[in-house]
């Protein structure tokens, strides 16, 4: 065993709902308080003095300066798998061109598909690990990526085993997710229930044959899939065994719905959900993941998440970041900025980037400070925890620890 501390202030986010709103007072905050770790989880939390008298021979990490801790974050939405670069894109849509101009003017999605499919395995490693390791020295120790810039057995292929080798050179946890249904591509010839068809009979069988990915996405939009068309897909896919989530409600309204009628661990976006459909997906156990990181790139509204909490749902914060719609990354500075608008709680902000998010991903040992769970965790360099929010992602993490060790 090994005791870490004195912190000023420990955060845990112990004993909090899954569900719905969270008020400051109700989060559990350990002054001078330590983490007796063992076996890569946490054992106690509590006074560090307490612990250190308590075991008076057991190892100890001092923390010699002000630091706070808190559970590590995780980003349950990213599409960090990618190549090439569409900066060109925010400019135009900066200068008001829209996103059929873009598209039409060789920008867009299918821009990231034709430089995915160019990179070769090892540069599309490099640059996955390189945003790994941005994401890690945020906080973040849990990350789900995305597929869905290959378009076709061979890349989307490529992808998953990039994403899976990348899983070897990393402590962090990745969960990959097989979005393959990301739009019609322009080389396929057939309608696009036919390419569904094609990803249902071709990709995820080699997918689950090589373990590649245990989770399906789709994104319900006018410019990607319809929704009778992606529920049909959705209900196949699990079928299959695969678990779903769904890229819902970004534009139009109506794929929540969907969402929920087939039980998808999330439903991601939101932007566009209406007051009925909130409700409606408030009362179920779809995750409601909010990506202020799209809203900023685009910018569009931000996903409702106040009344999402005040309904009752479950409302997790990813940062969705990609190199089109959301380039920043920074799911600590979106995560502030969205709070900022849409009037959350700092515990709110924190349960949406630690248990509700890892729970989106069905990580349930994760996201807390306490008895049996991952001794996953961040420290900054401040006295008060409010401070990581309130200066909107520019207090940088002293140190994470990743089964209670640090990397």
């Amino acid at each position: 065993m090994k005791l870490i501390g004195p912190f000023k202030q420990i955060v845990t986010l112990a004993n909090l709902p899954l569900r719905g709103k969270l008020s400051d007072d109700q989060l559990e905050i350990i002054g001078d308080g330590g983490l007796l770790i063992k076996d890569g989880k946490v054992e106690t939390v509590g006074s560090f003095q307490n612990l250190k008298n308590q075991f008076p021979n057991i190892e100890i990490e001092n923390i010699e300066d002000e630091q706070i801790c808190l559970p590590a974050f995780t980003d349950s939405h990213t599409h960090i798998c990618f190549g090439g670069n569409r900066a060109n894109d925010f400019a135009m849509r900066n200068a008001g061109k829209t996103y059929l101009e873009i598209a039409e003017s060789g920008g867009g999605i299918w821009s990231s598909v034709q430089h995915t499919r160019l990179a070769k395995e090892e540069e599309l490693l490099k640059t996955i690990l390189e945003r790994i390791n941005f994401l890690i020295s945020l906080g973040i120790t849990t990350i789900e990526i995305k597929s869905g810039y290959g378009l076709d057995v061979e890349n989307e292929l490529k992808m998953l085993r990039v994403i899976k080798k990348a899983q070897s050179f990393t402590k962090a946890t990745l969960v990959p997710t097989c979005l393959s249904a990301h739009l019609k591509p322009r080389d396929f010839e057939g309608s696009s229930q036919e390419y569904l068809q094609d990803i249902l009979d071709e990709i995820l069988p080699k997918v689950k044959e090589e373990n590649l990915a245990k989770r399906v996405d789709i994104f319900i939009e006018k410019s990607a899939f319809l929704p009778e068309e992606s529920k049909t897909f959705l209900l196949k896919a699990k079928e299959l065994g695969f678990e779903i989530t769904v890229h819902a409600d970004q534009f139009t309204s109506g794929s929540s719905r969907i969402a929920v009628e087939v039980c998808a661990k999330s439903a991601d976006h939101l932007e566009a959900t209406i007051d009925e459909d909130i409700e409606f997906l408030a009362k179920s156990e779809t995750v409601a993941t909010a990506l202020p990181g799209a809203s900023l790139g685009l910018g569009e509204k931000f996903t409702p998440a106040r009344k999402i909490l005040d309904a009752g749902g479950i409302l997790a914060i990813a940062s969705d970041w990609n190199p089109g719609s959301a380039p920043m990354g920074n799911l600590i500075a979106q995560a502030s900025i969205l709070a900022t608008f849409e009037k959350l709680s700092t515990a709110e902000v924190l349960a949406g980037i630690t248990f509700r998010s890892a729970h989106a991903l069905n990580l349930e040992e994760r996201g807390t400070l306490e008895k049996g769970k991952k001794a996953d965790f961040v420290t900054f360099k401040t006295d008060n925890f409010q401070n990581v929010f309130y200066h909107q992602g520019s207090l940088k993490a002293e140190s994470v620890y990743i089964d209670g060790e640090k990397v």
